[in-house]
């Protein structure tokens, strides 16, 4: 899979750009702030629907223009596909897919799958637990865009539920009067079938991740201590799992926490978490944890509250790792989901925006070593040098709006 050309009109800093791409790697390289990023960010945009960079869509925009378009012709087995995005800030935003239009601009996904390398990565390690449950979450419709609709489902009874706690927790402070919770006990049983879906697709991928993380980690810092992921789920606070925990090891983080277990890599749901028995697991947790929720006014179990716990010689990373440590484990995290992906068929296009400048001479070397086989690689750089000499490919020059072609 690679993209064989890249139009923008209004996006970001660009009033028009017109892009062509081959196989292989291509370098866009420029002083910062010229609009590198940009070029890649909206290749990130058409495979997943939004930003690396931005949580929603009006600053991908161009300041004074109503909307942008970004077009991208996808070659995926010798066969091309012309993917057309039109973003709306304030109204639906519109795909077209071969120039006819879709039902849905989530219809879109899986016509382009990337895996990006961004300065941003090290959140996942440092940040908090929302940036790696997106993690999760972004990877999951990645590999089955059918999520898409589970998250929205989830999130939708989410807000309803929390609707109603808010409003239940209000009554009772203003008048001490009692609420009628007969609506609760629905909105719960859906917040258990909806998030149990979504808890068990997260603890399979993180099986899956699991081997492949520590694989990658030990290419790019051989010697490193081991590393371990561990997905902990609030619907079992007391720790367990549906799923058998598997033999302790170096990178586990905690024990005692529901584990994701350990199967075969590149097996979509090869852990076959239960969902019957996640879903029966939060039901409990959500009537032990209702006299708070009516207390506090918001939903206190359920995968929006989850985490995924990172760890780096038998400690947890977040804390304990240093920045080199971390900058691994990041793209770590990030190579095995370019493998996962790869072995569901497939490769996805391969990103790396102003990755190596913050990386010592030895990751840098080993990680183009890792990526430089991919089917297309796409990096940004602020000077030539920060590309090593392994990624050798197309050059584009980017300055002042223009993206020009370099010649040898």
């Amino acid at each position: 899979m690679h993209v064989a050309h890249l139009s923008l009109a209004d996006f970001r800093s660009y009033t028009t750009a017109e892009v062509p791409l081959q196989p292989g790697v291509t370098a866009f390289v420029g002083p910062n702030g010229q609009g590198k990023t940009n070029l890649v960010e909206a290749i990130g945009y058409v495979a997943t629907l939004g930003s690396h960079r931005v949580s929603s869509d009006a600053p991908l925009v161009r300041a004074g223009a109503e909307r942008a378009v970004v077009r991208a012709s996808v070659v995926r087995e010798g066969r091309p596909t012309l993917v057309e995005l039109e973003i709306n800030p304030g109204r639906a935003n519109r795909a077209r897919v071969n120039r006819s239009a879709a039902t849905r601009p989530r219809d879109v996904l899986g016509l382009l799958r990337t895996v990006l390398f961004a300065p941003e990565d090290l959140a996942l390690v440092k940040g908090d637990p929302g940036d790696r449950r997106r993690f999760l979450d972004e990877l999951l419709v990645a590999r089955a865009p059918r999520m898409v609709a589970v998250r929205q489902d989830y999130e939708r009874v989410l807000k309803q539920r929390n609707a109603l706690l808010k409003s239940a927790a209000m009554a009772r402070r203003a008048a001490g009067r009692r609420v009628d919770l007969s609506t609760l006990d629905v909105w719960d049983e859906h917040l258990a079938r909806t998030g149990a879906e979504l808890v068990a697709a997260r603890l399979d991928l993180v099986a899956a991740l699991e081997p492949l993380v520590e694989k990658a980690y030990q290419q790019l810092a051989p010697g490193g201590g081991g590393t371990g992921l561990e997905y902990r789920a609030t619907a079992f606070p007391e720790g367990g799992g549906p799923t058998p925990a598997p033999p302790s090891h170096a990178g586990q983080p905690h024990a005692g926490q529901p584990h994701a277990g350990q199967p075969h890599a590149g097996q979509p749901h090869a852990a076959g978490a239960d969902r019957g028995a996640i879903a029966a697991a939060m039901r409990q947790a959500v009537a032990a944890a209702r006299p708070q929720e009516l207390e506090r006014g918001v939903t206190l179990v359920g995968p929006h509250r989850d985490e995924l716990g990172l760890g780096l010689g038998g400690l947890p990373a977040k804390g304990y790792a240093s920045h080199g440590e971390s900058w691994s484990l990041a793209l770590a995290l990030r190579l095995a989901s370019y493998e996962l992906l790869r072995g569901d068929g497939g490769e996805p296009v391969l990103i790396l925006d102003d990755v190596f400048a913050e990386l010592d001479a030895g990751r840098r070397e080993r990680l183009a070593e890792s990526v430089g086989a991919a089917e297309q690689v796409l990096v940004t750089a602020a000077v030539p040098q920060d590309v090593p000499p392994a990624l050798t490919g197309a050059r584009f020059s980017v300055r002042d709006g223009r993206v020009e072609r370099v010649t040898d």
